[in-house]
């Protein structure tokens, strides 16, 4: 044979191998269908329980004003939206014919039953964490519910990523996370802490920044990112900061009340916090005890440092508006302070943030009440404030609060966020 004939089948081979390969990457087998079991043990389903409700599944899978866990809540990325599923257990629409395998799999490989590949803004990355016995509990729960009968809202994804095949890809270079392991040099709250951290809580899906293709940048962990708008804020050095936490305030700002010097939780964190005041409070304290251990990341440069005085003209019109619209609340002598014990506005960590991203969110958007929850409760302002009101507004609270570190760019942010708010 020829050196031309030999290279030509090489190439064929290897074309042939390499055609396998890819398709063996971008294809799983479908699980089979099972009849729905028919009871769990009420133990079991009560630990598990425990487990969906630390995995903030509620959060994602439950739209506003729809069945619980039914799912349809849209997820914007900078991909497409995608609508989360239905995890209840109907047969037709929701996970009702999921044996525990297949339930499994999905937890930890990302792949549903029928074999296509689930897109990674669901943290199967963080989920793969969780013990045999967790997920087993977190099964019985949602199989021991009611069914609803929900279809799925069809996914709105721009090419290329509407091609589900193409995750396996994704899955290739960033699914990588091992089995969680307890450090034995640390106590029991410090490893359930960091359990319930990296895994079901899947914190770094928001308070990681994420790389062009959506994946965590481990290399900054829990170093703070952005979610619809919001910031979320860095989860390292909370111990060691200018205005510390304590673990008091932290578990009371993660169960949705009002932290004694910090405020309480807004936007996408308020939701989760009133999931985790449903968890065990010793489940709560060792969030907190992990978290309070982590070592400050990297300083990150200022956003001010130079002492600046307001213009008058936006200084009392600042004062004004803050008078008129937020004094009521957040006043020194305001009833409301003395009811929750909230701390004084310019005392707040959106205030003192250093952008203005998440006290303009808050203004905007307002924090709703939620029927039966702990935490206090404000009125949106989207249609009350123009943007000229609103940048007043935040630069005046924010020179209360930081004179020598003042906002830069805050009529573009609050151009920018405008934009985003309903």
């Amino acid at each position: 044979m020829s050196a031309r004939k030999l290279w030509s089948a090489a190439a064929v081979a290897l074309g042939i191998g390499g055609l396998a390969v890819a398709t063996g990457l971008m294809w799983r087998p479908a699980i089979g269908a099972i009849e729905r079991p028919a009871a769990f043990d009420p133990a079991q389903v009560a630990r598990g329980a425990v487990v969906v409700t630390a995995g903030d599944c509620a959060v994602c899978h439950t739209r506003p004003g729809g069945k619980y866990l039914a799912g349809g809540l849209p997820l914007v990325t900078p991909f497409g939206t995608l609508y989360s599923t239905n995890i209840t257990p109907d047969a037709t629409t929701g996970i009702g014919t999921w044996s525990l395998k297949a339930f499994k799999r999905a937890m930890r490989d990302g792949v549903s039953r029928d074999g296509h590949f689930l897109y990674p803004a669901f943290p199967y990355k963080h989920y793969r964490l969780l013990s045999e016995e967790d997920l087993a509990d977190a099964y019985a729960y949602l199989m021991s519910g009611p069914p609803v009968y929900e279809p799925a809202t069809p996914n709105r994804m721009k090419f290329p990523m509407n091609i589900r095949p193409l995750v396996s890809g994704w899955n290739l270079l960033f699914l990588h996370s091992a089995p969680f392991a307890p450090t034995a040099e640390q106590s029991q709250p410090w490893n359930r802490g960091r359990y319930l951290v990296e895994g079901a809580g899947h914190c770094g899906g928001c308070h990681t920044p994420l790389n062009f293709l959506g994946a965590e940048k481990d290399s900054l962990a829990l170093s703070g990112g952005v979610v619809d708008g919001w910031q979320a804020p860095s989860l390292l050095g909370l111990a060691s900061r200018e205005k510390p936490w304590s673990e008091a305030q932290l578990v009371d700002y993660l169960q949705a009340k009002v932290a004694d010097s910090h405020g309480t939780p807004a936007g996408p964190m308020r939701p989760v916090s009133q999931e985790l005041a449903r968890l065990p409070q010793t489940d709560v304290e060792a969030i907190a005890h992990y978290l309070l251990s982590l070592p400050a990341g990297a300083a990150r440069p200022s956003a001010g440092g130079v002492s600046t005085a307001l213009p008058a003209q936006s200084a009392r019109l600042g004062q004004d508006l803050f008078q008129g619209a937020c004094a009521g609340c957040h006043g020194a002598a305001a009833p409301m302070r003395a009811i929750d014990s909230r701390p004084a506005l310019t005392a707040t960590s959106a205030v003192l943030a250093a952008e203005p991203r998440n006290f303009i969110k808050t203004v905007l958007e307002g924090i709703a009440p939620m029927p039966g929850e702990p935490g206090p409760a404000m009125p949106p302002f989207a249609a009350s404030l123009n943007d000229q009101q609103l940048a007043a507004l935040a630069q005046f609270i924010r020179h209360q609060a930081s004179p020598d570190q003042p906002w830069l760019d805050v009529d573009a942010t609050v151009r920018a966020l405008r934009q985003e708010t309903p």
